[in-house]
């Protein structure tokens, strides 16, 4: 399948501290690969990169052949992002805000409500259509930032934790989703849980000081952790990995 995703050279600075330093990335369409590594490594900042969110110091991205620095507009057209916090407006309900996301997306008033219906069923969120968005728990609020990224069904999915605050069976219906749809997709995702690597991940890439250290398969990625590591952190592994002490959120 096609690459859909090309970043070459990515460097961020912010003052005297390096963020991201020489980042290269590639995914084809149907795969999902895991963004891993310590807090402050950069995957998040690499992530509003790639999305156009920040500029970087260096570097180029293409997004479905698009670059994001030349052609911006046509460039965000091609994913759709779940950035970290999943925020959205507060004060509107979840139908509102995705009737919303799909008109700012240029998608036609004649396609949005079976759309919104669509994506609704898809997220598990039906329920909680006309409730307004700030009395919603946080695994619900997670949903409709999933919902609000893949409303317009785009070739690209860059998601920033997207299974954090859900219940065990809400991650299961969520990697479910991802998996079906990394199969025709290019799908970037961070995550800290080594059992999400592993249920979703076709690629595990991580990152530590702003650079890439390791770019293999989740089985690859399992092998290098120690035998005391748990299914539900990865401390250990990213200090073997990048020789540090620094420890992986949880």
């Amino acid at each position: 399948m096609g690459e859909l995703i090309s970043a070459s050279n990515l460097q961020k600075s912010f003052g005297s501290l390096r963020a991201v330093h020489g980042v290269n990335l590639r995914v084809n369409a149907g795969e999902v690969v895991g963004f891993l590594g310590p807090n402050g490594a950069g995957k998040t900042t690499t992530m509003r990169i790639l999305t156009g969110f920040l500029d970087p110091n260096d570097g180029v991205v293409l997004l479905n052949g698009i670059s994001i620095a030349e052609d911006p507009i046509g460039a965000r057209r091609t994913f759709g992002y779940l950035p970290e916090g999943a925020p959205a407006y507060p004060d509107m309900t979840v139908r509102e805000y995705l009737h919303f996301i799909a008109r700012a997306r240029g998608m036609p008033r004649r396609d949005i409500a079976t759309a919104v219906e669509g994506v609704a069923t898809r997220v598990h969120l039906r329920g909680v259509l006309d409730q307004v968005i700030e009395t919603l728990s946080k695994g619900f609020k997670r949903r409709v930032g999933i919902a609000q990224a893949i409303i317009h069904d785009p070739p690209i999915l860059i998601m920033d934790e997207p299974t954090d605050g859900l219940d065990p069976n809400q991650k299961h219906e969520v990697r479910e989703l991802i998996r079906t749809m990394g199969s025709t997709k290019a799908i970037v995702l961070s995550t800290h849980i080594l059992e999400e690597v592993e249920a979703v991940c076709t690629r595990a890439i991580v990152i530590a000081n702003g650079r890439v250290v390791f770019d293999g398969t989740p089985s690859e990625f399992e092998a290098k952790a120690p035998s005391s590591v748990t299914r539900n952190r990865m401390d250990h592994v990213f200090r073997v990995m990048t020789g540090s002490g620094v420890e992986a959120s949880t």
